[in-house]
């Protein structure tokens, strides 16, 4: 049962401006991936071009986000965050005219979607250091499992309208609402008004200066740096296996708004983990999420063995308990354990080196199915993810980290 406690962080008003805006930003992303899946298979008919579609967005990103974390450490988070809306906004818009119009081209969307990718580098990591600045140190848990039941719920909600706007509409659709949702989020973070962070040290130093104390930061606490270069592989082998190649599967079985509903039965699982981790604080976070994480392995032996619609969304709901297990519990970890002026700069090395792969496995996902099959390549993604999650388990310093009992406040208006 959820308690005051568990909904401490509600009191405070900017956070519920954070939270609203989030809700609109996430509930057009959960659309998005769906509607541009389709609009290029739709185009094309190619697992291959599909991936290179998603890599456009990935590759900007892992380019350019540490870049944005100094920007964020540097800056008001909120004008980040604003800026990032504004380019999405836009960038959404210009690809639903294109695809409404029907004058859209491959190469359209390709340009679209790393335009889109350059703004997430610069979004990432001014969301991860950004709680700190909205909560009292000792919500934080609670904070990250509301913005996470936040993003859960509109996981089924974009999930099942995403598959509904495309399968009875078309993707253009689905990508006009995104950039709705992309405009409330920007009018809604606007309201924030942060302060910037204060920095150990008020002499300007240099982009390189701040990437190598960054650098330290996130190098000095193996933990972090175990379950980031886990996640590289992880991230990689899920781009390639579900993300790309799901579609595929979906497009020859049950179709878009099956594919639509897997991606709901998730979200379900999201707000069930999220409502976990509200009330429970697991004495080793990292080991409960990425023995949560591995329920993902049951998932790909299924979406490459029998992909049958009834058990997939059963196996996609564990999939989201697990996930946000480990998404709380991460986030948590690196908020209690990092410095906040030098947050924004650890998630930035966080995301590099959890997405840095992942182009590789969109990339390689529609050539390795064109060789051995659709089915192989998922099924050996499942045992890969297995390898990685034994291994990540068994390192000392995942399986040493316990929940830190430290209580700081954060002034925050009513």
């Amino acid at each position: 049962m959820i308690d005051r406690h568990s909904l401490a962080p509600l009191r405070h008003q900017r956070f519920r401006y954070f939270l609203g805006a989030r809700f609109a930003t996430l509930l057009g992303s959960a659309i998005a991936p769906i509607a541009v899946a389709f609009a290029v298979l739709d185009l094309t008919h190619s697992p291959a071009t599909l991936g290179v579609v998603l890599a456009a967005r990935t590759i900007p990103m892992v380019v350019l986000v540490l870049f944005g974390g100094v920007v964020a450490d540097r800056i008001r988070r909120d004008v980040v965050l604003v800026s990032a809306n504004v380019v999405c906004l836009l960038t959404q818009s210009l690809a639903a005219i294109l695809l409404l119009t029907g004058t859209a081209q491959v190469w359209q969307i390709a340009a679209i979607e790393a335009v889109n990718g350059a703004a997430a580098a610069f979004t990432f990591p001014a969301l991860q250091g950004l709680l700190p600045q909205l909560v009292n140190r000792s919500e934080l848990q609670q904070a990250n499992a509301l913005n996470g039941l936040s993003r859960n719920v509109t996981l089924i909600g974009g999930g099942a309208v995403g598959g509904a706007l495309v399968g009875f509409l078309g993707p253009g659709w689905g990508l006009a609402v995104d950039a709705v949702t992309f405009g409330v989020a920007a009018l809604l973070i606007s309201r924030l008004r942060l302060a910037g962070v204060p920095r150990e040290s008020q002499q300007r130093s240099s982009t390189w200066a701040d990437l190598r104390v960054g650098w330290q930061e996130f190098v000095s606490r193996r933990w972090v740096w175990v379950i980031v270069a886990a996640f590289c592989v992880f991230n990689a082998v899920t781009a390639g296996s579900f993300q790309t190649l799901g579609p595929v599967v979906a497009d020859e079985t049950f179709g878009a708004v099956g594919w639509g509903l897997v991606q709901s039965a998730s979200g379900v699982g999201l707000v069930v983990g999220a409502l976990v981790m509200l009330r429970w604080r697991p004495r080793r976070p990292l080991v409960v999420g990425m023995l949560g994480c591995g329920v993902a392995v049951f998932e790909l032996l299924l979406l490459g063995l029998t992909p049958t619609l009834a058990p997939l969304l059963a196996i996609s709901f564990l999939v989201g308990v697990g996930t946000d297990l480990f998404g709380i519990g991460w986030e948590t970890a690196l908020q209690e354990h990092v410095p906040t002026d030098r947050l924004s700069r650890v998630a930035s090395y966080d995301a590099l080196g959890s997405m840095v792969a992942v182009p590789v496995g969109q990339l390689l996902a529609g050539p390795l199915a064109a060789v051995f099959g659709t089915s192989a390549v998922i099924v050996g993604g499942a045992v890969v993810l297995g390898v990685v999650v034994a291994l990540t388990v068994s390192d000392s310093s995942v399986r040493g980290l316990r929940r830190s009992g430290v209580a700081q406040r954060v002034d925050t208006p009513m």
